[in-house]
């Protein structure tokens, strides 16, 4: 019986609908307590194909991909060989064989996937050629299989593991899912991303937050680079077009990512080159004037196929729903791989982006209040930023791998990142209007400045026995260095500074900056050696444990030490059954402070967090849905947290802006499904329930929601109506709300609440032809007016209104 005759069997032939369907899974999986219909369709292992003839090379890697595991051959073994594809459905073992009949070939099934048995050819072995894996060190490559799941990942621990085996809550935003939804920046993959909270300063700069902590670890394919928390330089306006895939991982990261901060960390996973021609190009337009284009081109750069290579550029030109407000992104990446030797593989590349906006707004887009303290309000386009405001920035990359395999199953690998990430920011914005005649002053001031990272990582993984059975282990060291250097301009001349507030058309003079009235001037250090085992206890039982020990310094214009920071890692997990694994794990990380000081001037003590896990996790049909249910912890010491009572009056002449710290628990659960639930139904949905709390119980972080809900699901017709593919998702989040300082009122506290709200998005793709579709993407579709971020002095940001966007794609 198939896959979907069992889940008629189960939910009922035609009342059940997809939304239905999606949550009787999620509380399925969460309960342990799946229907015996689905555990027989996985223990069975079938799948529908639909691959068309072709190079037998090309639909092994499409069938692999597919069915999400990873084959490895030589390339030039299959030269020449053809298959006339396969069509129906198959378990993992027939797929392979039915493509390979014929060829002298058969699929072998190994600890690290399917490798080829190689028949020698008359007269002696065959010559070996140049390797070509389907999966890497980084995980399963996520382009080109459709799915809204990942195969594997290695964002926590460096092992490349299922969903299912990675003992943390963690969250992948597929190349499938950021295609089907026009996620063209992190931003966008960001709200789509279940239990993620993003919060808008202003125009050009956003914060992430998970578990109620912000997000300030980045990793590009793993290696880690610190996001400053004061000065944005890039990192949160990357564009997607050169990525494969995102992954977020949350809670404590600090087994691999050394100093950072408890809410989790976000791995950006680049494309990488194919071993066969693909190329595209995509063509856009949206609301207010926003346009956007993309090449991008891939395949061998020769014969055999040993060296590949790939190019991708973006540019993006976009106005506002925010009146004078522009910004143009461009973005170009370039990869090479070469297979050194067949089981040596050698990655070169770069990237480089710019984003120029202007008009940007800065703290906020609009004040709340006015200058005897009275609430006022703005229209949604209303931006307090001059014409001539603009917060650039820019990013460039170089990074190179060198990877081998040995033919113990060990693998060693050695990854360097160089990033130079910049800002240029002349800002100016309005402050509170006054009451009586509604003119308002503009601040102004212009940061400059510049952070030039080098990152190495160098690590050994594999397999070995212990007792009787095979175990894995990782064992590896990091080190890295950025020096920011920065120039502060706090005493602009202004001419003529007063402005109509409620008619504000951000025109005005560019101020005379004058001399630099501060310098920064830092250099941070951090090194690191960690070590990860996996052992198989039982066939049912796994244990983990691993430990980083870090070094980290700042020196320069601010001072930070901390050596020899022990930084444990320990988890368990026992496979209930064939698709439902209990875990539970423990993971800590500390970040010295190099921004938030106190009253006095002085630095806060370091940031240290610990995450506490307990949950279920659900793999069925292969792998090809998976789920998760988590209840979580997460205890934090030295908080940062704004210091109101002096910042409505500061009397340091030397900080203007203090923060005081505070002890902080989080306490809550999540749940997530993400895959295939029928053939050409795909499904990403999750809900996220948290609080936060100080050492004396008072709510923290109020303004984050309690209550998340993500659901985003696409769904390809078939028969006639098989070219088109419709989609669409909803967010909701529950109440959020800020306790204000009203300082225009003597320092009175006022309660800003907003209320729950849905936002709605919707997408359809038509396939006009095999090379051609267009794609339309209606985001807020209800148009719900909504903050994305409120109290942020005392400003308040708009969230996106309702937007269009038509995306036409060619594939070569």
């Amino acid at each position: 019986m198939s896959t979907s005759s069992n889940l008629r069997r189960r939910f009922g032939p035609r009342t059940c609908t997809p939304l239905a369907l999606a949550i009787h899974l999620i509380a399925a999986s969460a309960t342990g307590v799946l229907c015996t219909s689905i555990a027989h369709a996985q223990s069975a292992a079938v799948q529908s194909y639909d691959i068309p003839p072709g190079p037998l090379s090309s639909a092994l890697n499409r069938f692999a991909q597919q069915a999400g595991v990873a084959i490895m051959f030589q390339s030039n073994n299959l030269d020449g060989l053809t298959t006339p594809g396969l069509h129906g459905a198959y378990s993992e073992h027939e797929g392979f064989e039915m493509l390979l009949r014929g060829s002298g070939f058969t699929a072998v099934k190994s600890a690290n996937g399917y490798m080829l048995d190689v028949l020698p050819a008359a007269g002696g072995a065959m010559e070996l050629g140049a390797t070509q894996v389907s999966a890497n060190q980084l995980g399963t490559i996520t382009e080109g299989t459709g799915s809204y799941t990942p195969g594997s990942i290695a964002t926590a621990t460096r092992m490349v593991l299922t969903p299912r085996e990675t003992p943390q809550s963690i969250s992948v935003v597929t190349r499938q899912a950021m295609d089907d939804f026009g996620l063209n920046s992190i931003d966008d993959v960001m709200r789509h991303t279940p239990g993620i909270t993003v919060a808008t300063y202003d125009s050009d700069r956003t914060s992430y937050y998970s578990r109620g902590f912000a997000i300030k670890n980045f990793q590009y394919d793993g290696i880690p680079i610190l996001q400053d928390p004061q000065y944005s330089a890039g990192h949160t306006l990357t564009d997607t077009a050169i990525y494969d895939r995102v992954e977020i991982l949350k809670g404590a990261t600090g087994l691999l990512t050394g100093a950072g901060g408890p809410g989790g960390t976000i791995n950006m996973v680049r494309k990488k080159p194919t071993h066969e021609f693909k190329a595209h190009i995509d063509v856009g337009a949206g609301s207010w004037d926003n346009y956007r284009s993309e090449i991008d081109v891939s395949g061998p750069l020769t014969e055999s196929g040993n060296v590949r290579g790939r190019a991708v550029a973006a540019y993006q030109d976009k106005h506002s729903f925010m009146d004078h407000y522009k910004r143009d992104s461009e973005v170009y990446y370039g990869i090479l791989e070469v297979d050194l030797s067949p089981d040596t593989l050698l990655t070169l590349g770069a990237d480089y982006q710019d984003n120029n906006p202007k008009g940007s707004s800065w703290s906020g887009s609009a004040s709340l209040f006015n200058s005897a303290g009275d609430r006022i309000s703005t229209p949604r386009s209303f931006n307090n930023g001059a014409k001539w405001s603009s917060w650039e920035q820019y990013t460039r990359t170089l990074f190179s791998t060198l990877e081998h395999n040995f033919d113990n199953g060990w693998v060693v690998k050695g990854q360097y990142n160089h990033q130079i990430n910049g800002y240029n920011a002349p800002l100016g914005a309005l402050l509170d209007p006054n009451a009586t005649t509604g003119l308002a002053k503009m601040l102004a001031r212009k940061y400059t400045g510049e952070y030039v990272s080098d990152s190495g990582d160098l690590f050994a993984t594999g397999p070995f026995s212990l007792l009787g059975r095979e175990h894995e282990l990782v064992i590896g060291g990091s080190v890295s260095k950025s020096h920011w250097t920065g120039k502060d301009y706090t005493n602009a001349k202004m001419v003529n500074n007063a402005y109509d507030y409620y008619n504000w058309d951000g025109d005005s003079l560019e101020p005379d900056w004058g001399n630099v009235t501060s310098y920064n001037d830092e250099t941070t250090r951090q090194t690191g050696a960690y070590m990860t085992g996996r052992f198989s206890l039982t066939d049912d039982l796994t244990l983990m444990l691993g430990t980083r020990v870090a070094d980290y310094t700042l020196t320069g214009t601010s001072h930070a030490k901390d050596t020899g920071k022990v930084l444990p890692y320990a988890a368990v997990i026992y496979d209930l059954n064939d698709n439902i694994s209990a875990y539970t794990s423990y993971t800590e990380i500390f970040l010295p402070q190099s921004y938030y000081r106190d009253r006095d001037n002085k630095m806060l003590e370091p940031d240290e967090g610990t995450n506490y896990e307990v949950g279920l996790k659900g793999e069925f049909f292969d792998g090809r849905l998976n789920s998760s249910l988590a209840y979580f912890e997460v205890h934090q010491d030295n908080r940062p947290e704004a210091d109101t009572a002096y910042n409505g009056n500061p009397t340091n002449p030397d900080i203007d802006y203090a923060y005081k710290g505070i002890k902080a628990k989080t306490k809550g659960y999540e749940a997530e499904i993400s895959g295939e639930l029928l053939p050409g139904w795909q499904l990403q949905a999750g809900y996220t329930h948290k609080v936060i709390r100080d050492q004396t119980g008072k709510k923290v972080s109020t303004w984050e929601p309690e209550d998340q809900i993500n659901l985003y699901t696409s769904y390809k017709l078939t028969g006639e109506l098989d070219k088109l593919t419709l989609g669409g998702g909803v967010r909701w989040q529950g109440t959020g709300w800020q306790m204000l300082t009203n300082w225009n009122k003597g320092g009175v506290e006022e309660k800003f609440s907003q209320d729950p709200y849905w936002l709605v998005d919707l997408m359809a793709r038509y396939q006009i032809s095999k090379n051609l579709s267009t794609t339309v993407n209606l985001n807020n579709a209800f148009d719900k007016s909504y903050y994305t971020n409120i109290g942020f002095y005392n400003s308040s940001y708009y969230g996106d209104p309702r937007n269009v966007m038509v995306t036409t794609r060619w594939d070569f």
